[in-house]
């Protein structure tokens, strides 16, 4: 893997990660149809582990009350301030750890296909679309995610680890499905994606210790520190552009790719 290798996949994954597009779908994607040999594991890690930082310093004021809050609610036993968001962080988290636990070698081996891609892009744009669409006519939205909601939504996350669903895609459509504001709803799906990364992360270790890599450190230090900057620059203008515009562009960028896959 050369320099512009890394940097083009360093970004493709900064700015596909929080976008409801998917990055795993365009990290298997343009190594694939433009010939280059794969990145590896060793880079996985460290790209994901730059996103990994860039949503949690952008959420660090609401992580440190998470935490806080999380702990007085277990000492006192009962629930304080953000402590049932905080368990509902944890809670989603389950269903997708423990699928992607026993189906790692299944999804790495089997699902990583341009085909797959194709019709996951498609479908997952078109349930996108009939999400945005219902919110867009809704007279009111919740604020507040009750327990059904976070079930519902961190089910929903277990789809993402099929390449081309897209992790914040999928949970942002499970959210205004069920009635949920934009605003909580991508509040609560990347607060979501902090213990999914890290376990993506941890995932991905174990693969790297029981295969030994060569790896250039210099790339991999280029490609966390772009992966990260480009993150937190996509979390910023996604929140804010979603205050003045809808999610209905990257629906069409779905369709759009999904049909140039099938033409192709």
């Amino acid at each position: 893997m050369d320099f512009i290798q890394t940097i083009v996949l360093a970004l493709i994954q900064g700015i596909s990660e929080f976008l409801p597009i998917s990055s795993s779908a365009h990290l298997i994607l343009v190594p694939k149809l433009s010939g280059w040999t794969d990145q590896g594991l060793a880079f996985d890690v460290v790209v994901h582990m730059g996103t990994l930082v860039a949503v949690v310093y952008y959420y660090k004021h609401i992580i440190s009350q998470l935490l806080s809050d999380f702990y007085l609610c277990i000492v006192e036993r009962k629930t304080i301030g953000e402590s049932k968001l905080a368990w509902g962080v944890l809670l989603g988290t389950i269903p997708v750890g423990i699928f992607g636990f026993l189906f790692k070698d299944f999804i790495a081996n089997d699902l990583r296909s341009i085909e797959i891609i194709t019709y996951t892009t498609l479908v997952f744009g078109v349930l996108l679309g009939i999400a945005v669409l219902l919110d867009t006519r809704r007279p009111h939205a919740r604020e507040i995610l009750a327990w059904k909601d976070i079930v519902f939504i961190g089910v929903m996350q277990t789809l993402a680890l099929v390449p081309g669903v897209s992790r914040s895609g999928v949970t942002i459509t499970a959210g205004l499905l069920i009635g949920l504001s934009k605003k909580a709803t991508i509040q609560f799906a990347f607060l979501l994606s902090i213990p999914v990364i890290t376990l993506s992360v941890l995932l991905i270790l174990i693969g790297i210790y029981q295969q030994q890599q060569m790896v250039d450190l210099t790339l991999l230090v280029v490609g966390f520190v772009v992966s990260g900057i480009s993150a937190y620059l996509t979390i910023i203008f996604f929140i804010r552009a979603l205050n003045t515009m809808s999610m209905m562009p990257f629906v069409v960028y779905r369709l759009f790719l999904g049909i140039s896959l099938l033409m192709l």
